[in-house]
């Protein structure tokens, strides 16, 4: 057997493991998806629910239930999840760092001192907090990627800019706090622990409009990230352009988080967790986006199953995640510093 031989078949071999993986993900995300719209006070079949979803069926008051009170909310989950997933792989791909996630670079923090802000000194709600949120996001984002540029980004240098912003900005969000009234410091609280259950429909409809073409771009420029991992000089050997291509993964992971953290509040880890937890799935067939995404989407809903409906009283899903990632967090930290790959 030749060595081109071989290297076809381990490409057909990851190529088929990483469609199985997806497939499997995406059967996944749907049963979930129908399931969080199942249970509650009022029970409903999984029958009931599609129908009820694809307009198959009329029925009052299944229609209520599912369209007007549990559809809205499962949606969030699932467009939410999806966006940090993708996210948080493309940040820690092209930074080369496990620990590379938006939570812990200063994006979320970002969106998080402009909300919070904008709930305290100028008493915005809805859509205009959503708003504030994701510009805060994106000047963080623009404001790393200056200070961080040195003839180019390296990932080391973003990473700990990334951080020192992110401690900066947390302070400022706890000055804001501490000038706020009682009602605005209650609201600002409640946007800042993170929920899926707090987006309103304008909120979600313009996530929804911008998620699927975001998803489509950082999955066409998967190939450039991957170029990416093995080195600048073998990315440029292989005709990438480094810094161009860079750059356009970066603006299109703090989209998808800017817009995910407007709509839903920052919830952390998620971004963190789902890339780990889909390349162990995937195998050799390591780094892919969708799968990624569909496994962010996954622990969304689960998050949103367990803070919901598996608790003595309903906790905003910003609670699970934190209580799940940070252990997680934990083992991470000690298995990166053995390795010698932390940073």
């Amino acid at each position: 057997m030749t060595t081109l031989t071989v290297i076809k078949a381990t490409h057909r071999r990851r190529a088929t493991r990483s469609l199985v993986v997806t497939t499997g993900l995406a059967c996944f995300v749907v049963a979930l998806f129908v399931l969080t719209m199942m249970v509650g006070s009022f029970r409903l079949t999984a029958w009931q629910v599609i129908t009820s979803v694809l307009h198959l069926e009329s029925n009052a008051g299944v229609d209520f239930v599912v369209r007007g009170l549990r559809l809205p909310t499962a949606t969030t989950a699932l467009a939410v999840g999806l966006a940090l997933g993708a996210s948080g792989t493309i940040f820690q791909q092209l930074l080369r760092n496990p620990l590379a996630s938006p939570d812990f670079v200063g994006i979320t923090s970002g969106a998080s001192l402009a909300a919070a802000g904008s709930i305290v000194f100028l008493q915005a709600a809805g859509l205009v907090v959503c708003a504030y949120a994701l510009g805060g996001a994106l000047l963080a984002a623009l404001l790393m990627y200056v200070l961080a540029w040195r003839d180019g980004v390296s990932g080391y240098r973003f990473i700990l800019i990334g951080i020192g912003i992110a401690a900066f900005f947390d302070g400022l969000v706890g000055y804001v706090l501490s000038r706020a009234k009682l009602t605005e410091a209650r609201q600002a609280m409640h946007w800042l622990t993170g929920s899926v259950g707090q987006a309103s429909d304008s909120e979600l409809r313009v996530l929804l409009y911008a998620l699927p073409p975001l998803l489509l771009i950082a999955i066409g420029l998967q190939r450039h990230l991957r170029a990416l991992e093995l080195g600048d000089d073998t990315a440029r050997a292989l005709g990438t352009r480094t810094e161009s291509s860079r750059a356009a993964l970066l603006a299109v992971a703090v989209l998808l988080v800017a817009l995910a953290v407007a709509v839903a509040g920052p919830i952390i880890f998620v971004a963190l967790v789902a890339g780990p937890v889909a390349n162990r799935l995937l195998g050799p067939a390591t780094g892919g986006i969708a799968a990624a995404a569909l496994t962010g989407a996954a622990l969304m809903l689960t998050a949103d199953l367990v803070a919901v409906h598996l608790l003595p009283a309903p906790l905003p899903t910003g609670v699970v995640t934190g209580a799940v990632g940070a252990p997680y967090l934990l083992w991470l930290l000690a298995t990166t510093n053995r390795k010698g790959v932390g940073g």
